[in-house]
């Protein structure tokens, strides 16, 4: 696998964790979680929204790279 191929993936990959992080943090916390559950939840949302974006960016510079 190529690095541009490996970055592809881990891109996916951090996508996914992005979005049960969000899942997490807004729906499967446990009650005494609370403010920590929410910044975490938070995060995940932020992370869901700015990760396929910067994977757009990245496939589409990548493509014009001849390594």
């Amino acid at each position: 696998m190529s690095l541009r191929g490996f970055h592809i993936v881990f891109v996916t990959v951090s996508t996914f964790l992005f979005l049960f992080l969000a899942v997490w943090g807004f729906g499967l916390a446990p009650e005494n979680a609370g403010r920590v559950a929410r910044v975490m939840g938070i995060i995940g949302v932020v992370g869901l929204l700015v990760m396929p974006v910067y994977g757009v960016y990245f496939y589409r510079k990548a493509k014009k790279l001849t390594l």
